[in-house]
Parts: structure tokens; sequence; C-alpha cells
């Protein structure tokens, strides 16, 4: 077996088990914590696609933004368990309607690895870096949107420390 088929298999296996804690995980926080291990494994296979620029982005966004807010959101809420009530009905009425999509995506996905997709001939590929290209790109050609989007990002952060402060009495 080649190594490459190894690593693969064994992040495979961890995000793939990650999501299952996520899915199925009664407790709050404990599927908070293993989307990090889902948000790792899609690291790492975006770090064995050759895709650089991605993965860092995976890792600053994902990892470092987005996982951060909702460990933050799940501690500072109160009373989550008891959270309960029409809601839960709801949610055991869908359970059978997402049952039958996930079978169906399973189903897809399946007969498309087994028809030989595309994505095949991906393995045969020799690395290439992207982040070069992109970053010119972002600072010739797309200079102004991406000057657009730092100054809405700094104005946006500058209006969540505004409304996060507490009056001081």
């Amino acid at each position: 077996m080649d190594i490459k088929l190894i690593i693969f298999i064994f992040i495979s296996a961890i995000t793939l088990a990650s999501a299952g804690v996520v899915a199925f995980s009664r407790n709050i926080l404990y599927s908070a914590f293993a989307l990090l291990g889902v948000f790792a494994g899609v690291l790492g296979l975006y770090i064995m696609l050759s895709a650089d620029f991605v993965a860092i982005a995976q890792l600053v966004i994902y990892i470092g933004g987005i996982l951060i807010l909702i460990l933050f959101a799940v501690m500072l809420t109160s009373k989550i368990e008891k959270a309960s009530g029409k809601r839960e009905l709801l949610n055991r009425a869908m359970e059978p309607f997402a049952a039958l999509i996930g079978v169906v995506v399973l189903g897809i996905l399946i007969w498309r690895t087994i028809s030989g997709g595309a994505w095949l001939s991906r393995l045969t590929e020799r690395y290439s870096p992207t982040t070069a290209a992109i970053g010119n790109k972002l600072l010739q050609e797309y200079l102004l949107p991406f000057e657009i989007v730092s100054l809405l990002l700094v104005l946006v952060l500058v209006g969540g420390i505004v409304l996060a402060r507490r009056e001081v009495k």
C-alpha cells in the first residue's frame, strides 16, 4: 500500500468519525469540539490535494474563526438543554426525510465512485502551488474589490466591539 493512500484513509476516517459525533451526539459541547476534528480532517484533505490556499483559508476562517465563535456561543448560552417543546416534535417529524436525503446522497456518491469520476485523474498530477497566482490576481486585477472587502471587515469588527462592550457605571 502506498503511504499517500494510508494517510488519506486515516484522515478520512478521522473526518467521518468526527462528523458522526457532530451529527449524533446529544451534548452540544461534544458536537462543537467534534467539529474541530471535521475541520482539521478537511484541512488535511486540502493539503493532500495540493490546494494550499484553500487549506490556509480553511485553517484561518473555519478553525480559527467560525469554530471559536461556535464554542463561545455554546459556552455563553445558558440552559441550552432545557430548550425543547415544539422544536423537538418538528425535529422528530423531519428525521425520516433527512434519512432519505442522506441515503440518496450516499447512493449518488457510491455510484460516482464506482463509475469512475474525473477526480481519479488528479492522482497523476504534479504539485503546483496556487498561492502566488491568487496573490497576484488579488493585488493586481482585483485590488479595488479586495480593499473594499477589507474595509468592510474592519468596519464590522469595530461595530462588533461597540455592540459587545458594556456600559461602565
